[in-house]
């Protein structure tokens, strides 16, 4: 029987690894698109780790170590840092699939509904709720992010992230299941009651859905970007070739 110690890093490695071994299949060649993931993933793990490392440091939330490791970088779990990487992984990768297979464009029409709706509720949320601090961070991060892509980075692909991100709540209710409890005997993922508003899916903190959101939205963003830059310097011919 498996220890219960390598339940977190578990949850990691089963999370990523059909997706990285997709990558390799000729219709699909993810992996000519690792390096501008990596990029897109790193810079955006970045404020979300300090984020969580704040949170963990002041008892928002914490980790019960009957279901990790034992190594720990700054307060947080090993496993917790990889989480920043592999659960991007397979978003980003599923939202590669969706695009590259089906014309999802039409999902793009309900932009403004989502940034607009999107922004007044949880403005309101966090004006209620001020108080509880997962709430008011996660509804101010995530409105901040919504203005900005639509208003300034004029992203047109909001819709159409959020319709993918409604498809991978398939796999986020049993991965963020298990890290708050479903079906094990104690969550490995705790909350403080008093930090956020105790409104769950199964066991999941709603806010969790609003906090992957965002960084899903974030990384496909820097993700597009970095694609972007690639894709352009390998169209561009070198000067040596164009002499000779």
């Amino acid at each position: 029987m498996i220890p219960t110690t390598y339940t977190y890093i578990l949850v990691d490695i089963l999370t990523i690894i059909v997706c990285f071994i997709f990558s390799f299949d000729k219709r699909i060649q993810f992996y000519r698109h690792f390096g501008a993931f990596i990029k897109a993933a790193l810079l955006v793990a970045i404020p979300f780790i300090l984020w969580d490392i704040w949170f963990t440091h002041h008892g928002i939330w914490w980790f019960n170590s009957n279901y990790t490791l034992g190594w720990h970088v700054a307060g947080l779990p090993i496993e917790e840092w990889l989480f920043f990487f592999c659960i991007p992984f397979s978003c980003v990768f599923t939202y590669y699939c969706l695009d590259k297979f089906f014309d999802l464009s039409w999902a793009n029409g309900f932009n403004n509904m989502i940034v607009f709706a999107g922004s007044i509720v949880l403005i309101v949320t966090a004006l209620l709720y001020a108080h509880k601090t997962y709430t008011l961070v996660t509804a101010l991060v995530t409105t901040v992010t919504l203005i900005y892509l639509h208003f300034f980075a004029k992203a047109q692909w909001i819709g159409q992230a959020s319709f993918v991100y409604t498809v991978l709540m398939l796999g986020f209710l049993p991965v963020n299941g298990i890290l708050t409890g479903t079906g094990i005997d104690a969550p490995i993922v705790n909350y403080n009651p008093q930090a956020f508003l105790n409104i769950r899916m199964l066991t999941i903190p709603i806010e969790d859905a609003v906090y992957g959101y965002t960084q899903f939205l974030l990384v496909i963003y820097f993700f597009k970007r970095f694609q972007s830059k690639t894709e352009h310097d390998e169209n561009i011919t070198p000067i040596s070739s164009l002499i000779q």
